[in-house]
């Protein structure tokens, strides 16, 4: 696509696009235009009557070109990209040593530009929508509010809700059943109400840093409002193995317990599941954030996501933060559970590609509780989507299109990434605002940031442990 088409996709006034393809619940379609006015999909139909009967529309035929919803991350931490890599090679609950001294020590600023930082690399890996589970920075949440609308992603705001004053939880300074959580919790509610890419939600970092009174009151609030709480369920062995101590129970087993166990719910990670437990998500409806890449990175397991799908239960995919590309995290999603589960048992499919396409789309929006509003191409949704270049060597001899994305796709070929019906990205770049003076800011608020953090870390740089090991090899060979 050359610049023209470009000046005519940002030109204002509705907008008619005929692509080769587009990607539907059913599957890819030929032969579809969509008609987009006022930030929605006003139509979706066969390109001959569309054009007939939107002669206003300015059309825009799109040839070699894939349409289809953009990609929903359900879990994320935006102001956490300073630190991204400083969790390669390290042992499980890395939040309790980078991730909570890493946000203590952002200012409104630095906090901003890593939130926005964040955003940038979420858009240019197809995500329209990405779910932040809370920041911990001692900033208004409005400032990450700020982030994603100026870097033009829809986002699911989470406000940290914890309560417990557990000094290993992660937990804030409130003391146990504080009224004034519960009161910022109904304010953060009321305060994105009608906003168009800002969603209030809550959040609790695990199950451990609220008190049972918080747990059902932000699971009722949410409720009321549509909104989600989003908590770390069952991540870790050493979470699983504190909650049976200190209840009896493991930690989904006590959300249930104490009522905050729900359609509301948003469950990360959820890797070390029971049977019983995979019982209560398909009966109460709660949904789950299935993490492969960070379950690989930093993680005790990997989610049985294959038999929640089998079961019902809700779930879309997230990044945890860990790299922003939304076909890489659908192949992750294959691929780990082939790994972890399909390699024993002969199943040679695991959820066979439209299965990773859902749940990254479609299933994720019904996750983050935006499933009436985005995550697919149909009428009257949010005009939240991509166009893909299908004619490269990864994807041209398509025998089954939604496999070959999972399989072969990645950001490279994404060339437009929409929001809300605005050209939000161009070939990899912001297309109205300055993206590599971002990641210049980035890089110097980083390297202060990071240096004044109480960082932990367990494993050496690559460049220091091969130092390690070549010195072990010297006194071997001696």
């Amino acid at each position: 696509m050359n610049q023209p088409e470009r000046e005519l996709l940002t030109a204002p006034g509705p907008l008619l696009l005929v692509p080769d393809v587009v990607l539907l619940p059913e599957g890819p379609v030929d032969g579809l235009a969509v008609v987009i006015d006022d930030g929605r999909f006003e139509a979706v139909g066969p390109a001959d009557e569309l054009e007939r009967t939107h002669p206003r529309s300015r059309a825009v035929r799109l040839p070699g070109r894939l349409l289809m919803p953009g990609f929903v991350d359900a879990h994320h931490h935006l102001t956490q990209s300073f630190g991204a890599a400083l969790a390669f090679g390290e042992p499980s609950e890395i939040f309790r040593r980078v991730w909570v001294p890493l946000e203590g020590a952002l200012d409104e600023e630095s906090a901003y530009t890593a939130a926005k930082l964040a955003a940038l690399e979420a858009l240019r890996g197809g995500f329209t929508t990405v779910a932040d589970a809370g920041t911990r920075a001692g900033v208004d949440v409005e400032v990450v509010a700020a982030a994603a609308r100026d870097a033009g992603i829809r986002c699911v705001l989470g406000l940290v809700c914890n309560d417990a004053d557990d000094a290993n939880s992660g937990a804030g300074g409130a003391t146990a059943g504080d009224p004034a959580v519960l009161r910022g919790a109904e304010r953060h509610l009321a305060r994105y109400a009608g906003d168009p890419l800002v969603h209030a939600s809550l959040a609790v970092s695990i199950p451990e840093a609220a008190t049972e009174r918080t747990l059902r009151a932000t699971a009722r609030l949410a409720a009321e409002s549509g909104a989600v709480v989003q908590i770390h369920v069952n991540e870790h062995l050493a979470g699983v193995e504190r909650s049976l101590v200190r209840h009896g129970l493991r930690p989904l087993e006590h959300l249930h317990r104490v009522g905050a166990l729900g359609p509301q719910l948003l469950a990360a990670h959820a890797a070390l599941l029971t049977p019983h437990e995979l019982t209560l998500l398909a009966d109460t409806g709660a949904a789950v954030s299935y993490n492969p890449v960070a379950s690989a990175w930093k993680g005790n397991a990997v989610a049985p996501a294959t038999a929640m799908a089998e079961r019902g239960i809700r779930f879309g995919l997230g990044t945890d933060g860990t790299r922003g590309d939304g076909f890489r995290l659908a192949e992750a999603a294959e691929f780990a559970q082939r790994l972890a589960y399909g390699l024993s048992t002969g199943d040679s499919s695991c959820g066979a590609g439209w299965t990773w396409l859902e749940t990254a789309t479609r299933g994720g929006a019904d996750a983050v509780g935006l499933g009436a509003r985005t995550g697919t191409v149909a009428e009257g949704l949010a005009a939240d989507f991509l166009l893909v270049d299908i004619g490269t060597p990864e994807l041209a001899l398509s025998w089954d299109l939604p496999w070959e994305l999972v399989r072969r796709g990645n950001r490279d070929q994404i060339t437009a990434v929409f929001v809300a019906g605005r050209l939000r990205v161009w070939h990899g770049r912001p297309a109205d605002w300055d993206g590599a003076a971002l990641v210049r800011r980035a890089a110097e608020l980083a390297r202060a940031t990071v240096g004044k953090a109480d960082i932990t870390r367990v494993h050496r740089t690559s460049a220091a442990a091969r130092a390690v090991h070549r010195s072990r090899e010297r006194v071997t060979a001696r």
